[in-house]
């Protein structure tokens, strides 16, 4: 939801961005580079990837801390075997199922031992005393072993019937809470992993907007550059088409040879090429700041710098080359520290492995059937509570391998750091370097300018004499072209050697 809500606000924000700016009700209005910026920043698919990341970044650091806390889950399970299991074996089945039986049969046995031991005549005497007969007392005893003997078989069978397990078909579950109490270390370093990830997050979406903001100033400065230019070719060109035409005048009156005229026409049409190749390259660079600041690409724009007489007039002051705030503000060293500072902590998980792992279980499973209370065909379940430790004993030198590899790549990120830092010295230098040469530049293409623009002066002023022939005036002429040209050049330079100054200190915002 949060991810289509960004989307959603970006296109609104460019749909009414679009419509007042070039609307026909709002099309005078005129972009500035700050508002080419913002809407470079506001459209950039790459500013949105690196904000998208930042929030996976904070996801997989929100998803870390869990990491400390208890965790429960449940597991159901359901079996079907082939076989059940049996408690007794099929003679002890049929043993106790035939209890009664053999216990009458035994004791049937002992009573016929008996019997002949004892004198017959004696009891038969005795039992006729009593008034009972031998036969009736031999029909009763029969009776009463065939129930005894049912009894004990009836017996011996419930007792085979309530050993069956009935195991073919089994359902079981449990809830299941784990809470981790030393991980060897696993946890913290994760959880720091985590961290450095989103702060890495974030610094390449720093990284990112200044690499769209650099982009969009070229861009800006391009068009404002080639705009300038095509009004200096135009005017160079009205310049020429007007000796052309007072050089035919010359050569109807017969002062002026038809080779001068040649050479005059000829520049002419150099200028008016001149003309239509500024004019083509100045329509492909306002369509490449519209792709950077999200407009389609035949959308008519104006900006603010393109009327300016001298662009250098506002431009910032030169900032001085700081070495020391660079090397901390510099997106791509922040980035190769925290790749240091993520490698050490990569070297704790592992080194992790090797150590000891404790936690503390809990629960309550359940199933049927159980063997509670007896074996029941039903569920029953039970509480549960326990400690888990785990000591890796012996991995053939796997953890130390790893580790060892771990700290290898650690070494190699901190020399990348330290060469990246004295590249950025050099950078900075250089940019530094580049701000003071465009200031001369600028200040030598001034002084030309006025020498240039007093030669015209002398030349046309010669050349309206009589004294001074066309090719000197068309020598003076380029002379001028050439230094309001390179007026245009420094003027550009010098912006865009503040922007480059900006970008190696880290402070293009």
């Amino acid at each position: 939801m949060r991810i289509m809500s960004r989307l959603l606000f970006r296109t609104a924000l460019l749909f009414f961005t679009y419509y007042f700016l070039f609307s026909p009700a709002g099309a005078q209005t005129v972009l500035s580079l700050d508002s080419c910026r913002a809407m470079a920043l506001r459209s950039g698919r790459q500013m949105g990837v690196a904000e998208l990341r930042q929030d996976v970044a904070a996801d997989l650091r929100r998803s870390a801390r869990t990491k400390y806390l208890p965790h429960v889950s449940a597991i159901g399970t359901y079996v079907h075997t082939s076989r059940e299991i049996s408690l007794l074996s099929e003679s002890q089945k049929t043993s106790l199922s035939s209890l009664g039986t053999t216990a009458a049969g035994a004791i049937g046995q002992d009573m016929q031992q008996l019997s002949q031991m004892l004198p017959m005549q004696n009891v038969s005497a005795l039992l006729q005393q009593m008034g009972l007969s031998l036969d009736g007392i031999s029909q009763l005893s029969q009776q009463g072993m065939q129930r005894f003997a049912t009894v004990l078989n009836n017996a011996g069978q419930g007792l085979v019937d309530a050993l069956r397990t009935d195991t073919r078909n089994i359902w079981a579950g449990s809830i299941v809470v784990t809470q981790p109490v030393f991980m060897g270390g696993s946890i913290t370093a994760l959880n720091r992993m985590a961290d450095i990830g989103e702060q890495m997050a974030a610094t390449t979406l720093n990284a990112q907007r200044q690499a769209t903001l650099y982009a969009t100033d070229q861009a800006y400065w391009q068009v404002v550059s080639l705009k300038h230019k095509q009004r200096l070719a135009e005017s160079f060109l009205e310049l020429v088409r007007k000796l052309d035409g007072d050089v035919q005048k010359m050569i109807e009156e017969g002062v002026a040879t038809r080779s001068e005229g040649l050479s005059v026409s000829v520049k002419v049409n150099e200028a008016e090429m001149a003309v239509q190749k500024v004019s083509d390259g100045l329509t492909l660079s306002r369509m490449l700041l519209c792709q950077r600041i999200g407009l389609p690409l035949d959308t008519p724009i104006l900006l603010a710098d393109e009327d300016a007489e001298n662009l250098a007039v506002d431009a910032p002051a030169a900032t001085l080359p700081d070495v020391q705030t660079a090397l901390e503000l510099r997106p791509e060293l922040q980035l190769l520290g925290s790749t240091v500072q993520l490698s050490r902590q990569t070297t704790n998980l592992l080194r992790a492995a090797g150590l000891p792992q404790v936690a503390l279980m809990g629960g309550y499973s359940v199933s049927n059937p159980n063997v509670l209370n007896s074996f029941e065909k039903k569920f029953g379940g039970f509480w549960n509570v326990g400690l888990l430790v785990r000591v890796p004993l012996w991995n053939w030198g796997d953890v130390h391998y790893k580790v060892r590899a771990s700290r290898s790549a650690t070494a190699i990120a901190n020399l990348e750091l330290e060469e990246a830092r004295d590249m950025v010295e050099l950078q900075v230098s250089q940019t530094g370097f580049r701000v003071s040469e465009a200031q001369k530049r600028l200040t030598m293409a001034q002084a030309s300018i006025e020498r240039a623009e007093e030669n015209l002066r002398v030349a046309n002023l010669g050349f309206s004499e009589g004294v001074i022939t066309p090719t000197v005036v068309m020598e003076a002429q380029t002379a001028w072209l050439q230094a309001q040209s390179q007026k245009i050049d420094a003027e550009i330079d010098v912006r865009l050697s503040q922007v480059d100054m900006q970008k190696a200190l880290g402070t293009l915002q």
